[in-house]
């Protein structure tokens, strides 16, 4: 796997062409929602060349959303339905693959919980010609601001909840992280990193692509509002940041996936065990403040162990391999 050093970041200045990008969509079960963010991409302007959405075995009625709304759309529609429910990460990695196959020069991944904004295509295009991983910002489902954590204390492999929110006239800001609800990604990056890592089903798996991407190339999130979410979530109103309500599901895998960065880390040569480790329980304490505060209980510290126990086997796979960049450096000549 390349490091920052082995490929320079040199902007492109060519001009963005809308037809050039793919909206990717990961949904399941979750038609309702679907069908809003459907009904925002209908009304983009401009509108990217090909909208890919993957459903993640859905049971409900996904499959006629789709089929209502592609006559309607103004770009050309990629529908696969999966066999099995494969999580947020499994569907990423095949809708990044999907829109990579199709060329498509720049891939806009979303969740199926957010509307776009009509000109947001448009907004993140500006930025094209000077940077190759771009975050845009959302609004909230109350229609505030939303903060995304978007630096990483590198060694810890954890979110930093207190860099600065706001921006100055650049109107960017250097980031280390990546979040799959909005990333703008080239595929000359996918490229030299390769598709999100399946592995992980849910959690970290954006926070670990995007650190992948920041070390191939300068990545940044930009003041432009592009996505506004849709769902409701429960939070612990801290002040000037939230916490989110969680579920069983996710307090395993935020614990079992620590593992998975611990080999991208040791594969990369940046692993420190005392810092992950710290990281790792700083982790662990906040998954039971959210229990406690946000949820309101405390049933649900098995799924903290069992992640961790899971986690333990993952570390000791000798069989693991990174995901592998989509094509092999040419030997020089």
């Amino acid at each position: 796997m390349a490091a920052a050093s082995e490929s320079p970041d040199v902007p492109s200045h060519a001009p963005f062409d809308p037809a050039s990008a793919t909206i990717v969509v990961v949904t399941y079960n979750r038609s309702a929602l679907l069908t809003r963010l459907l009904t925002s991409i209908e009304a983009m302007d401009p509108a990217p060349g090909h909208l890919v959405v993957i459903d993640n075995a859905s049971t409900d009625d996904t499959t006629e959303v789709i089929e209502q709304f592609r006559p309607r759309l103004n770009t050309q529609v990629v529908y696969r339905r999966l066999e099995t429910n494969t999580g947020g990460s499994g569907g990423f990695s095949e809708g990044m693959r999907t829109a990579y196959e199709l060329g498509s020069a720049w891939i806009w991944l979303m969740d199926d919980d957010v509307e776009v904004l009509p000109d947001g295509l448009a907004r993140m295009g500006k930025w094209a010609p000077r940077f190759k991983s771009i975050q845009g910002r959302r609004y909230d489902y109350d229609g505030s601001e939303f903060y995304w954590q978007y630096r990483v204390a590198d060694r810890m492999g954890i979110p930093i909840p207190f860099a600065p929110a706001g921006f100055d006239d650049s109107g960017f800001k250097e980031m280390n992280s990546g979040c799959f609800e909005g990333m703008f990604i080239h595929r000359d990056i996918v490229t030299q990193i390769g598709l999100p890592d399946p592995r992980f089903f849910i959690y970290w798996d954006d926070q670990l692509y995007g650190w992948l991407a920041s070390r191939v190339t300068t990545s940044v999130i930009v003041d432009e509002f592009v996505l506004r979410r849709t769902r409701e979530i429960k939070q612990w109103d801290m002040g000037i940041r939230h916490m989110n309500a969680s579920s069983d599901a996710y307090r395993y895998y935020i614990m079992r996936n620590r593992a998975y960065i611990k080999r991208y880390y040791r594969e990369l040569g940046v692993y420190n065990p005392f810092l992950f480790g710290l990281g790792t329980a700083m982790t662990f304490a906040k998954e039971l403040i959210r229990l406690v505060v946000v949820e309101r209980k405390v049933r649900g510290t098995s799924n903290l162990f069992r992640g961790l126990r899971d986690g333990r086997r993952i570390t000791r796979d000798r069989s693991w391999k990174p995901m592998p960049p989509l094509t092999q450096p040419q030997p020089a000549a």
